[in-house]
């Protein structure tokens, strides 16, 4: 008779079958322990078959199942070093001019710049030479200008990407990376700060100190982030997305524009263009008259406001196009839930203001802030129905500075 096979780990014995159930299990444990050797040795065998894409959607699960997302961010650095042989085995490189090809060149740009910010503080902490420090002055402008000018990077992976990869299915991988944007912007607001408060004549070694710890974070996030996009959700991105999608998100990511680290961009492509360039037609029949779509369009894109509407449902249904748009909008954005608009940090006063709006207890919610020198109102109107139905929300977002300084009275001909 053969020995009997000795008893298994009771873990072991409760294993699940299914890789993604796994795959769970694995981040469970890792939470619980955090020992990652101890894991590995575990689940090796699926460790050497993992996608980015299954382990992104066990994600998604502990997500819905109860684990908060803030909690599933924080063990992000772990999860991707337990599974980072099987994820960096599946990277694909995207074709010249694809935009996850330009947003991975902006990558290595934003690098750079961080780098040079290093460079500088270190630079400042050695010179005697007031003309050396002159120059690493110029330098540091430079620097800080070109920081500054990639915001648009972040605007364009969340009014256009983003969107094109929850219609997919797709949703808390880019949450999680918007958490970071904001992390990333939070740590670029202190070095504005920082370099604006130094004026050259104060004490210049504290302040290139102070530069080269920000530098340093500013480093280490961005070096973190960058690898999360690249080896998770671009990957997912070339997965699921098709040609003629990406040749929209493409058009888009035109329309909202580029960076001071942007590489030389390959044509967008005469698909990109018709994307782009789609025209409407017929007639709508509005109770004080009738116009055609062009020319509705026209009105709206016309109004010296940002408009948005958003159903009753929460979704994205329409935006005025105006010339200069205050807050970025992408066609992507229509049929985004208005979760996937707004950032975490505000998302639950959006969602108070849509459920008193739909309850009745308001007739309008207001905002004012100050954006780059200029004052904004921000106006939040429930729409209904003429039988008083809640239809949804409109949003109208309008530049008052000058506004504000109107007085006396300027007639028409005047």
């Amino acid at each position: 008779m053969a020995p009997a096979s000795p008893k298994k780990d009771a873990k072991e014995q409760a294993r699940p079958k299914d890789k993604k159930e796994l795959i769970k299990q694995m981040l469970r444990e890792l939470k619980e322990c955090g020992d990652t050797d101890a894991v590995r040795e575990r689940f090796k065998e699926v460790l050497r078959t993992a996608t980015a894409d299954e382990i992104a959607r066990a994600e998604e699960e502990l997500v819905r199942e109860g684990l908060p997302r803030e909690e599933l961010h924080s063990m992000c650095d772990v999860h991707l070093e337990v599974f980072k042989e099987s994820i960096e085995k599946e990277r694909r490189v995207a074709p010249e001019g694809y935009p996850v090809r330009i947003l991975m060149e902006e990558h290595e740009g934003m690098l750079r710049l961080a780098e040079e910010l290093k460079a500088v503080a270190k630079g400042l902490l050695l010179a005697t030479d007031p003309k050396a420090e002159d120059a690493l002055q110029a330098r540091l402008d430079r620097a800080i200008a070109d920081v500054k000018g990639t915001e648009n990077h972040y605007l364009r992976e969340e009014n256009v990407l983003f969107p094109y990869l929850e219609r997919h299915g797709v949703t808390e991988p880019p949450k999680i990376m918007w958490m970071e944007h904001d992390q990333i912007r939070e740590l670029k607001r202190g070095l504005y700060e920082l370099h604006a408060d130094f004026d050259g004549d104060g004490d210049s070694v504290g302040f290139a100190q102070h530069l080269a710890k920000s530098a340093q974070a500013l480093t280490e996030m961005l070096s973190s982030h960058f690898y999360k996009e690249n080896n998770i959700l671009f990957p997912m991105a070339l997965k699921f997305l098709s040609e003629g999608e990406w040749a929209e998100v493409r058009a888009e990511f035109d329309g909202i524009g580029y960076t001071p680290v942007t590489p030389v961009l390959a044509s967008a492509g005469a698909a990109a263009q018709q994307a782009a360039g789609k025209a409407a037609s017929g007639m709508v029949g509005l109770p004080s008259g009738p116009l055609s779509m062009v020319e509705l369009a026209a009105i709206l894109d016309a109004l010296p406001v940002d408009i948005s509407f958003v159903d009753a449902e929460g979704h994205v249904r329409y935006f005025n196009e105006t010339p200069e748009r205050i807050f970025t909008r992408t066609r992507a954005v229509i049929g985004r839930t208005v979760e996937g608009c707004h950032p975490q940090k505000s998302l639950h006063a959006v969602n108070q203001i849509l459920e008193d709006f739909k309850a009745g207890k308001r007739t309008k919610a207001e905002f004012w802030i100050n954006l780059k020198g200029r004052l904004v109102m921000i106006r939040y109107f429930p729409v209904r129905s003429r039988d008083g139905a809640y239809l949804g929300c409109l949003e109208v977002t309008q530049d008052i500075t000058d506004i504000k300084r109107v007085e006396g009275q300027k007639r028409l001909l005047d």
